[in-house]
């Protein structure tokens, strides 16, 4: 991961004067990892999603599209992502739900449907960004690694205004070529951050079986955003080429 892999700055302010309007008339009270929480729901469907080719893959090409769903779906809306890819290179989709720059505790709950073959694909990632207060963004980002076969979170090695993002491995086992195709499958995790930007991944769950991580990295960046909630769902092709259509239904983020 790279910085390389966020949305450009005036693309994003264009992207937030349209929806930060629209962001409070879905949140629900109330639900989450806490009384207090803010929820957003159906986040697939709800906001306008963009796409990109990710520099930070590495040399090869990507091509994506994307598209709105009845089926396969849970809610009768799911998001089908697609990517052509030539050495291992990923694809990058994003959209901004909102702004919120003091809660610190957040909760991220997904459906996956992998469609036969999930042969080409190598990683899955699952982002979500916050602006804080004093305008640096705080990356939340946790991936299923097909290469190490591990979940992975991230982490900036650097200091904000010079950033150097990494992936770091944590102890629980994920690979996505090992999930089962043509099914849905649950995803969730959790996830806090202090004052300063430092984060601190807890768990991750799939299918219901909770993995601990418990692991607090620095992960703030300047990167001179507006004030923005954003997420990001990536796909990254294995190998030579090839392609993989991967569907998410019922995003759900929470924070409190």
């Amino acid at each position: 991961m790279k910085s390389t892999r966020f949305p450009s700055l005036p693309q994003l302010l264009t992207t937030a004067a349209i929806l930060l309007c629209c962001a409070t008339s879905i949140a629900a009270p109330k639900s989450g990892g806490s009384s207090n929480a803010t929820t957003v729901r159906n986040i697939q469907s709800s906001f306008p999603w963009y796409m990109t080719a990710d520099a930070a893959t590495g040399s090869g090409i990507a091509t994506g599209t994307m598209s709105l769903v009845s089926s396969p779906s849970l809610s009768g809306a799911a998001r089908e992502f697609g990517i052509s890819f030539q050495n291992s290179a990923g694809e990058r989709y994003w959209a901004i739900f909102g702004a919120d720059p003091s809660s610190t505790n957040f909760t991220y709950d997904v459906q996956v449907y992998i469609a036969a073959p999930s042969s080409d694909i190598a990683n899955l990632e699952f982002d979500m960004n916050q602006v804080m207060a004093n305008g640096e963004t705080v990356i939340f980002a946790v991936q299923c690694d097909g290469y190490s076969s591990t979940w992975d979170y991230t982490t900036n090695a650097g200091t904000p205004q010079n950033p150097v993002d990494q992936w770091l491995h944590s102890t629980a086992p994920c690979n996505p070529q090992n999930w089962t195709t043509n099914t849905w499958h649950h995803v969730q995790m959790s996830y806090s951050r202090d004052s300063y930007g430092n984060v601190t991944y807890k768990t991750v769950s799939l299918d219901g079986v909770v993995q601990k991580i418990y692991e607090t990295v620095p992960s703030a960046f300047a990167l001179g955003w507006s004030q923005v909630l954003l997420t990001n769902f990536q796909i990254d092709g294995l190998g030579g080429y090839g392609s993989a259509t991967v569907y998410i239904d019922s995003l759900a983020i929470s924070r409190w």
